[in-house]
């Protein structure tokens, strides 16, 4: 008997755990090889094995996650790279040419302005910043430009603005744009921007898809086969391929996404609505609290709120003293791991659009919430806090 399963309309949780990850044919493992060879013995010159002959090519365990991720998402292919930009690099790449021009949202990642701007800018590509909220001003944005793609987060980081995908996807279909939807932040688990229109959905899988702050990768998942082709033509030809390793453990992170995603969203509300009865916090912005502007549409367009929460203090005086203060919460770079950081994105994820339109306040602080005990996380918040 066979031990491939039929998928076809299986759960969320099911794919997630069975996607790509069927038991080895020879022995029976259960959990599929790691595949560290770097070339892959052939049958003849050009008769290859499944497909495979060198690991920059191709490799089974990074077939398995691209499988892997592709069900999550709906879409009909994935692609994994070494990194979120990475990954972002080779899908501009592929769907741009000097003289081209995209749209991105007013507080994008800084790392992904810092590629569209001082990386492709020089190339020719052109860009145009718009607060992604605003449809009538996308939509201006769009035509004036002629642009090829808008590019959207949501939630996006730090400020967890919430943007209508399906609207968005309507405005730049009507100019002939493909619709590009970051979902690092609220991944598969709570939001599948191509069943609302996206036409590709770009993750650092080194969030929460990995889970365990011990991988770096990236992903494009896609719809359209022939784009699909083009970009994994620059996946090859460039070469910023996820490696063997790197895979295999983002896969096991997403075999308990759904649970650690849960436990995410539980505990970052629960400090949301704490942080917002606070009398030293100017503002909490969390999609969960029903006075976000977003809160409704985030109710609408997510399964849950996240696990991100941002706060604003009095000043940047303060807001570093809190980033510095905390116990739990660990003062570090990147978020989606299963336990709390803590970061002043002005000085450090957002540091590079530091006088840009998308600059960030320096009393903003961005907190991941992890999987620690709620109590705790509360009590270490308000301990910081207090020596603010």
């Amino acid at each position: 008997m066979s031990d491939a399963h039929d998928l076809t309309g299986a759960g969320f949780e099911t794919l997630a755990i069975r996607a790509g990850q069927d038991p080895d044919p020879t022995t029976g493992a259960v959990i599929p090889p790691l595949h560290l060879s770097s070339t892959f013995a052939q049958d003849g010159i050009g008769n290859l094995r499944g497909g495979y002959e060198y690991g920059r090519s191709g490799n089974p365990t990074r077939t398995a996650l691209e499988t892997q991720l592709a069900a999550l998402e709906g879409g009909t292919r994935a692609l994994s790279f070494a990194s979120g930009l990475a990954a972002e690099d080779a899908l501009l790449r592929a769907t741009l040419r000097p003289g081209d021009g995209l749209v991105i949202g007013n507080d994008v990642y800084g790392g992904t302005y810092r590629l569209v701007s001082r990386v492709l800018g020089p190339w020719g590509v052109q860009h145009r910043v718009v607060d992604l909220t605003d449809l009538d001003a996308v939509r201006v944005a769009l035509e004036e430009s002629a642009a090829k793609l808008l590019w959207v987060e949501t939630p996006s980081n730090p400020y967890l603005r919430v943007s209508d995908i399906a609207a968005l996807a309507d405005l730049a279909h009507a100019q002939g744009a493909l619709l590009v939807v970051d979902n690092t932040f609220a991944t598969p688990a709570l939001q599948r921007p191509l069943t609302l229109g996206a036409d590709v959905v770009v993750h650092s899988t080194t969030k929460y898809l990995g889970g365990h702050s011990d991988v770096v990768g990236g992903a494009v998942v896609l719809k359209d086969d022939e784009l699909a082709e083009q970009v994994k033509f620059l996946q090859f030809a460039a070469g910023a391929v996820s490696g063997p390793l790197d895979a295999w453990l983002t896969t096991r992170g997403i075999k308990t996404l759904v649970v650690r995603v849960q436990r995410h969203c539980e505990n970052a509300l629960a400090l949301a609505q704490r942080l917002a009865e606070h009398p030293t916090v100017a503002r909490v912005h969390y999609p969960g609290l029903p006075d976000h502007p977003g809160h409704a549409l985030a109710a609408r367009q997510m399964s849950g709120f996240g696990g991100i929460v941002s706060l604003e203090l009095a000043d940047g005086a303060a807001a570093r003293r809190f980033a510095e203060s905390t116990a739990l919460f660990t003062l570090a770079e990147s978020l989606g791991g299963v336990e709390s950081l803590v970061n002043h994105p002005a000085s450090m994820t957002h540091a590079s659009v530091k006088g840009t339109e998308l600059e960030v306040s320096e009393a903003v602080v961005r907190l991941s919430v992890g999987l620690e005990s709620v109590a705790d996380l509360v009590a270490d918040v308000e301990a910081a806090l207090d020596r603010v």
